[in-house]
């Protein structure tokens, strides 16, 4: 048996230090992630996927912490996957405070892990759906993604998660941001954390207005108030999710979505792979001698593309004849 089949062989019967390294090799891809990701893909399918997002400072990780310790009183298996900002020095993901706040680190049925960015558009890592899976098939009955709500994070989300939780605070314009954000077509339930601040009634009113322009569709977000600092209105948001879950589950809906997440994997994985091969040494060196050029050059971006991809074409030829 190699390292590899090892290795998965002790993360099926639920060893954690195999599910950590793992999940490094994935992150650090690892040449040996693929097919570490193909052998456990047949153990995937069980976990029930929630994504949490919203605004810095409304008070997601505690309110992750507070569904996670609802969960595991029912006697549920939880992963959370705390997708930090990139740290400019080490390209790592800045886990302290995370931990530090943390109530359930030491539990034995959670299991958190904290990714970084890597610089993507979106707030979660590319990886992070491949860790979603690696939780899976680990066993974990729920698998929370909680997003640092920066940008183009919350689609990112959406890609990954059976249900979508945006959490806002009653500041001033909160919901009229989250709108601009286009975080109300995204969300599947709304939380209005730190409900014992003033404007708390004003904001909920707020959202469930702009809630009724939303174009007529058959799930209609709730609204559910929290404090979840005192651990109020934990499991309205927990009922809030199973309903959500229930009306997916008998609309087919849950299936159906996740066919469609299949199927842009497939899509992100080929278009990854390309991308390695294709950006090689020479074409790197090609894009860089006519940038210093460019100016003089006058040569359109149209024209170095499909130089590139003509050497690229020739490059594959010769590898494949």
């Amino acid at each position: 048996m190699n390292y590899s089949d090892n290795l998965i062989d002790n993360l099926l019967k639920g060893d954690r230090r195999a599910l950590a390294r793992t999940i490094s090799l994935v992150e650090n891809e690892n040449p040996e992630a693929a097919s570490i990701m193909d052998a456990l893909y047949k153990k995937i399918g069980h976990a029930y996927r929630i994504g949490v997002t919203g605004p810095p400072g409304a008070g997601k990780s505690t309110l992750v912490d507070e569904l996670t310790k609802y969960y595991r009183k029912q006697n549920k298996t939880v992963g959370i996957i705390a997708v930090d900002p990139t740290s400019p020095f080490t390209g790592g993901a800045l886990l302290g405070d995370r931990v530090r706040m943390s109530d359930v680190f030491l539990d034995e049925g959670v299991y958190i892990r904290s990714m970084a960015t890597r610089g993507s558009l979106g707030g979660l890592s590319k990886k992070a759906s491949d860790v979603a899976d690696i939780l899976d098939a680990f066993g974990k009955d729920y698998v929370i993604m909680e997003t640092v709500g920066v940008g183009q994070s919350e689609l990112d989300i959406v890609e990954a998660a059976d249900t979508t939780v945006v959490v806002l605070v009653p500041e001033s314009g909160d919901s009229v941001q989250a709108m601009k954000a286009g975080l109300m077509e995204i969300a599947d339930l709304f939380v209005l954390n730190k409900a014992d601040r003033e404007g708390a009634n004003r904001a909920m009113q707020e959202i469930q207005a702009i809630l009724q322009l939303r174009e007529n569709r058959d799930w209609k977000p709730k609204v559910v108030m929290s404090i979840a600092s005192e651990g109020k209105g934990i499991a309205e948001i927990a009922q809030a999710i199973q309903e959500h879950r229930e009306y997916l589950e008998k609309n087919q809906l849950l299936l159906k979505n996740r066919r469609e997440r299949f199927l842009k994997k497939i899509q992100s994985i080929v278009r990854y792979q390309l991308e390695k091969e294709f950006w090689d040494e020479n074409a790197k060196n090609f894009l860089k001698e006519n940038l210093e050029t460019f100016q003089d050059s006058r040569t359109s971006p149209y024209k170095l593309a499909e130089e590139l991809l003509k050497n690229y074409k020739e490059k594959w030829r010769e590898h494949h004849e």
